[in-house]
């Protein structure tokens, strides 16, 4: 998903290199280095907005749902914008294996400061891991794709093998931050996450030999006076954020998540229209170009939309799966967090069949839009919250559900993912002026942002005093989704035209 990927700059003999099942044994390095970051990251995630709203006897925060999910928008939002300066950083200062090495480092801090059982500390944590998220995630990716050259036809297999290593780590991250949250304790479940992020980086630093040569320097290094300002800059930024913190612990400034995260929703939204705009009307665009950016503005559209409904998953989802569905199977207690596994074990499966799809209706001349298929992948999502509206009106009488309504959400939304996430990517890569290729890529990341941002409010009308409202809330997601989806699917008839428009010769 990096915005920031260099153009290779191995010799040939790099194609010779099949170390790891037939690719590059650097890909290996990667794959266990983002591997267990997100085990750290997935496992810490659904652990959150349960700890949050957790009681003080139960050694939690005892904040309401509200404050709870608007501050896991925030949290996750600031994950993916915290990837922009991230690939700058890279890109111009430190080069990608530097970076990814800090990164994890400040991953490994913030979790083990989660780990402290201190109330007073959790904040400091939440913004280590999303600092060194923003770090190491852009740039890992990036150097995935440095390991081939351009002519190498490995490169999009490898990007597959990379993607299983994400979802493998995520599924180990649900099962054992589950496993100790349920049974030995919050602060051991945020410790586990804090030694995945270690195993990580000792073997990252044990296996750089893999890596020589790739990511070492920065693509686009500025001028020694240059770096030096950034990096005032950058200390800059980080004080200013360590006195705001200070200032919030010593009550001087008091911050409300809500309101916070609803400005923060319409910030991003004003930076992605303000850069979209500037690029399409000062970007001294052609009109083939100009069409194809209303064909990508479409697919952005869609993808803010279908993550405020997917990223339910870690908050509205989550709590519904402790507190109303039947966890107890063969007289063993699931965690909580287990369920949340499924979409990687739905991914790992369907991904195969999904790539054979879009293979064989191209064969037969059958080429959708971007748009319409990103359409199809929010609507396919959207009705994933239609079985949770029969769900919770089960629970609205007093009952527990049975894990298969869950279960079968997270399978929509898995196929929805599968239609929508690696589509949108492509269609950014592709759509998207060649001079302007970075920029667009960044600004579509902002569209994460944005819809896990819009998910944390919306899950704040989850109220477990109000069970009858539960329904209402999950209705109204799936009537905007498809609603949406609805619009879009309409407009790509015309999208369709937009993105075959090629360069008109000029006179």
């Amino acid at each position: 998903m990096s915005s920031h990927e260099a153009a290779s700059a191995e010799s040939p003999d790099n194609k010779l290199d099949t170390g790891f099942f037939g690719h590059p044994q650097g890909l290996s390095t990667l794959f266990f280095t983002e591997m267990w970051e997100r085990m750290s990251y997935y496992g810490m995630r659904a652990l959150l907005v349960l700890f949050m709203t957790a009681s003080l006897q139960e050694e939690g925060l005892a904040f309401t749902v509200a404050t709870a999910t608007a501050i896991y928008g925030l949290y996750t939002g600031a994950v993916y914008f915290l990837g922009l300066p991230g690939g700058w950083i890279a890109d111009r200062l430190l080069g990608g294996q530097r970076t990814v090495w800090y990164g994890g480092i400040i991953i490994m801090l913030g979790h083990i400061v989660l780990a402290i059982p201190a109330q007073s500390t959790f904040f400091i944590g939440l913004i280590l891991v999303a600092m060194g998220t923003g770090l190491l995630k852009p740039n890992i990716s990036a150097m995935v794709g440095q390991l081939y050259s351009s002519e190498d036809v490995r490169r999009d297999s490898g990007y597959a093998i990379y993607y299983m290593g994400i979802n493998i780590g995520s599924v180990i991250g649900y099962m054992v931050c589950g496993y100790f949250m349920e049974n030995v304790g919050w602060h051991w479940a945020f410790g586990a996450a804090a030694v995945g992020m270690a195993i990580g980086l000792v073997q990252y630093r044990m296996t750089l030999g893999n890596i020589e040569g790739v990511g070492d320097k920065p693509s686009h290094p500025l001028s020694p006076a240059g770096s030096k300002n950034a990096w005032l800059a950058i200390g800059a930024v980080l004080a200013a954020t360590a006195a705001i913190v200070a200032l919030t612990y010593a009550g001087v400034i008091v911050i409300e998540p809500v309101t916070l995260a609803q400005y923060v929703a319409v910030a991003f939204t004003v930076i992605f229209l303000g850069y979209y705009g500037y690029i399409y009307f000062a970007g001294d665009l052609d009109e083939g170009e100009k069409k194809k950016l209303w064909a990508l503005f479409l697919v952005c559209v869609a993808s803010a939309c279908f993550w405020s409904g997917f990223e339910q998953a870690g908050s509205s989802l989550n709590l519904f799966a402790q507190d109303y569905t039947d966890r107890v199977i063969a007289g063993f207690t699931v965690p909580t967090a287990w369920f949340q596994s499924s979409n990687s074990f739905f991914i790992i499966i369907l991904s195969p069949f999904f790539a054979a799809l879009w293979i064989n209706l191209a064969k037969r001349m059958i080429t959708p839009s971007y748009s319409l298929k990103c359409a199809i992948g929010l609507i396919i999502m959207a009705t994933g919250f239609i079985v949770m509206f029969f769900a919770s009106q089960y629970a609205a009488q007093g009952l527990k559900v049975a894990p298969m309504w869950l279960i079968t959400t997270y399978f929509l939304h898995t196929v929805g993912e599968l239609c929508l996430s690696p589509v949108a990517l492509s269609a950014v890569s592709k759509l998207s002026p060649k001079r302007f290729a970075g920029q667009m890529m960044g600004i579509f990341v902002l569209t994460y942002s944005i819809g896990n941002i819009i998910s944390g409010l919306l899950a704040g009308n989850f109220d477990p005093e109000q069970v009858d409202q539960i329904p209402n809330l999950y209705l109204q997601i799936s009537l905007f989704g498809i609603g949406v989806g609805i619009l879009i699917l309409l407009f790509s008839f015309r999208a369709k035209i937009w993105e075959g428009q090629t360069q008109q010769p000029t006179a």
